[in-house]
């Protein structure tokens, strides 16, 4: 499952990115955004990085301004991190991977005046966006932030908004990533914070799920940040099967071209 998991995490991040070969690692890039969640490079399975792959890795995204940076399945690479560590780099988080299968899912309340709906408009789409960029402490989201949305759901993705019934204030949104090989990612589930204790959390998460299940999909998996999510995932019929490692290097040691 874990390989898997991890064929998948080259798919998705190569959608709507540039990416670039570098010895046994596949590196990243958005175009419009210097968010650390967007560039970030995996390695290859087994892969054992020599000191020249990492500084060769570090100088493709210190050229692209963006931070040098990785996430992958810790246990299909185990030397990885080793080499990383050699050269700099420290561990952001260790994430529990949490998966749940058709039939696991549970069916969690929508909260009162609040309702779930697939974005379709173009106000839709913006306010799926832009709760999500609050509800993560980021600036207000672009012209190509919506641009990039809408691409996303064409080819495949889903995303949720939660939004307020009677007067269709957003209230916090989700998303399933594009499907291969019956797999997404739930990922973006964001709450603005004048919404949160709700449980319109646990409630965009079962939507995605039924709507990911009813698409075909026969693996859905996120990875957790917080004690709290981990436990509204669980709820929504998550179980954790291992870990994804964070990884990257400090500010105070990338050299700008």
């Amino acid at each position: 499952m874990e390989s898997r998991i991890q064929l998948y995490l080259r798919f998705a991040a190569s959608q709507q990115r540039d990416t670039e070969r570098i010895g046994p690692f596949l590196a990243t890039f958005s175009r419009h955004s210097a968010n650390p969640y967007l560039n970030y490079a995996i390695p290859d399975d087994g892969a054992a990085p020599s000191l020249a792959d990492v500084n060769a890795l570090i100088a493709a995204y210190s050229w692209r301004g963006r931070k040098p940076r990785l996430e992958y399945v810790s246990k299909l690479a185990p030397a990885v991190e080793e080499a990383l560590i050699s050269a700099g780099f420290t561990v952001e988080g260790r994430l529990p991977l949490m998966i749940c299968t058709p039939g696991s899912e549970k069916l969690l309340p929508i909260p009162p005046e609040i309702e779930l709906i697939l974005p379709v408009s173009d106000a839709e789409l913006f306010g799926t966006v832009a709760a999500q960029h609050e509800a993560f402490g980021e600036v207000a989201p672009s012209p190509e932030d919506v641009d990039s949305l809408r691409k996303s759901i064409a080819a495949g993705s889903i995303a949720v908004l939660a939004r307020v019934a009677a007067t269709g204030e957003p209230a916090g949104a989700g998303i399933c990533t594009v499907p291969e090989n019956q797999t997404t990612e739930i990922a973006g589930i964001g709450v603005r914070p004048s919404f949160r204790r709700r449980g319109i959390a646990g409630a965009l998460t079962a939507r995605l799920l039924r709507e990911a299940f009813d698409a075909g999909v026969a693996v859905a998996f996120l990875m957790p940040g917080h004690e709290e999510e981990f436990r509204v995932y669980t709820r929504a019929g998550f179980c954790a099967i291992g870990e994804i490692l964070h990884i990257s290097l400090p500010p105070n040691l990338i050299t700008n071209p």
